[in-house]
């Protein structure tokens, strides 16, 4: 208190004109900012300021649309900066969590998966789920999708449902998760709901897969034409692009492929899947050293294990032995990691295994994979594993399964017709050896010269079509009998006086 006196009994310094100036300058300031914050208290919807980084990446992984990696960088630090002084904030961790998974899906590096899960798990701890946390919830689903564990995936996604039937957060996590399950009619079922809750970039993503997989290809392109119209930001706009290119590739249009690519690099350099698609176009167009080039550069970037074997069997082709041996050792490494971050990587794994491996492993993997998730790469992948492993009567149960549900798919195709010319049905191998080069005849470097060879050393039906089909004599036409001449009715009794009518002449040869 003696100390507060003393300092107000010290005579002030005498205010200069300089010093007056300066305090005016720091009075009008004042006022100026409590005008502002009197006008703007706080952001809103219609605020015209531009949103920062943080903002923009926090509005789109709260949408579940793709985002800048830049501005999830500057999300991610300014969330963890926060939470480090404020623990019990559950929104943002489940933001936290949100922005890693997106990071995961941008880099391909399933090392984000566990601090993803250790994020949202902390949301759920801070504000358990029987509270209604459905951000978390949300969250811990798509997780799931994205390490493919569907049935987890189909979890979360039905308790949010189950507490809040108008979330539509809850439904894109239900079509990713009953796609990956096989449930293609519940999947459709789920886009209908999200559609009718929410239209918009998620929603028209989500139609364009559920119309690819039932084999609407028409339909699948418009809707995400639909999406890339929805799209608000660059990085949105990339992802719809690079969709459209990958509905383009598997028609077998790798020109207008690579024009949809390119489209989605122009909107966002960093998109590292459209730079992989840019690549397995060019080497359909026979650019090949450019499609090397890009497949490395892809893999900088994003590191996928479906990238890897993409670029080791494109440069096996090009009789690069050593090279390609190099990344199918990339692909082994990849897929250890994933494994070690709770991915599934199955399928491309026990692929990679049935043509370049050990076919059994490949069958016993696989296998395993068929009693988790029922979806048509899975029976696609163990019956080629089966037909590798000398077993094409098992082989072909699951190729049916795999081209039956209505997707169109050239490796597919080729894959059913191979297995069909190990069980000696040369008619079956035929049909689906040409149904793979109608879909797409550049679907594999490796494979799409071979179904070529196949089909040439097959050949033609014979002429004739099948026995008795045909007549064995030529066709004669018949002496049919000449009409009968109409008489001409009597004078005295004529049709109009008796009140009968006339009957009508009988049609010439040539009117019948």
């Amino acid at each position: 208190m003696d100390r507060i006196d003393e300092e107000s009994q010290t005579p002030a310094p005498p205010v200069t004109f300089t010093g007056r100036k300066t305090l005016v300058a720091a009075a009008v300031a004042v006022v100026l900012i409590a005008g502002a914050l009197l006008i703007r208290p706080a952001r809103t919807d219609d605020d015209a300021r531009p949103p920062g980084p943080s903002e923009r990446a926090a509005s789109a992984v709260g949408m579940g649309a793709p985002a800048a990696a830049v501005d999830l960088t500057a999300l991610v630090a300014d969330r963890e900066k926060w939470l480090a002084a404020h623990a019990d904030d559950h929104a943002s961790w489940s933001v936290l969590g949100a922005a890693y998974l997106e990071q995961a899906r941008r880099t391909a590096d399933s090392g984000w998966f566990p601090k993803a899960e250790k994020a949202l798990k902390r949301s759920l701890e801070a504000h358990p789920a029987e509270k209604g946390n459905f951000d978390a919830m949300t969250g811990m689903g798509a997780l799931a999708n994205a390490r493919r564990d569907f049935t987890t995936g189909k979890k979360w996604g039905e308790l949010v449902r189950a507490q809040s039937p108008r979330r539509w957060t809850a439904y894109p996590v239900l079509v990713d998760a009953y796609t990956g399950l096989g449930d293609y009619k519940g999947a459709q079922k789920a886009m209908e709901l999200l559609l009718e809750l929410r239209p918009g970039l998620a929603a028209y993503v989500r139609a364009s897969q559920v119309y690819r997989d039932r084999g609407w290809r028409e339909d699948a392109v418009v809707a995400m034409e639909h999406a890339a119209g929805a799209a608000k930001t660059p990085p949105e706009k990339a992802y719809a692009l690079f969709r459209l290119g990958e509905l383009s590739w598997e028609r077998g249009d790798p020109q207008e492929a690579l024009r949809q690519y390119e489209g989605a690099l122009r909107a966002d350099p960093a998109h590292a899947q459209a730079l992989g698609g840019r690549a397995r176009a060019l080497a359909a167009l026979g650019r090949d050293g450019e499609a090397v080039r890009d497949y490395r550069l892809a893999l900088g970037r994003a590191p996928e294990p479906q990238l890897a074997r993409e670029l080791a069997e494109l440069l096996e082709s090009l009789g690069r032995e050593q090279e390609a041996r190099e990344h199918y050792d990339m692909l082994g490494a990849l897929t250890a990691r994933d494994g070690t971050n709770g991915v599934d990587d199955d399928v491309v794994l026990g692929l990679y295994e049935a043509d370049h491996g050990d076919p059994q492993a490949a069958v016993r993997r696989l296998s395993e994979e068929w009693s988790r998730h029922k979806s048509v790469q899975v029976a696609d992948a163990l019956g080629w594993a089966l037909h590798k492993a000398g077993e094409d009567s098992a082989a072909l149960e699951y190729a049916k399964k795999a081209t039956e549900q209505g997707l169109r798919s050239a490796e597919f195709s080729y894959h059913r017709a191979m297995i069909e010319r190990g069980l000696g049905d040369e008619a079956a191998t035929r049909r689906h050896l040409e149904e793979a080069m109608r879909t797409n005849p550049y679907f594999s470097p490796l494979r799409g010269p071979l179904a070529k060879e196949a089909l040439a050393s097959i050949g033609q039906p014979p002429p004739g079509g099948p026995e008795h089909l045909q007549p064995v004599t030529p066709w004669v036409e018949p002496d049919l009998p000449k009409p009968n001449a109409t008489p001409k009715p009597a004078a005295s009794a004529s049709p109009a006086a008796s009140g009968t009518p006339a009957p009508s002449p009988s049609p010439s040869p040539s009117a019948r």
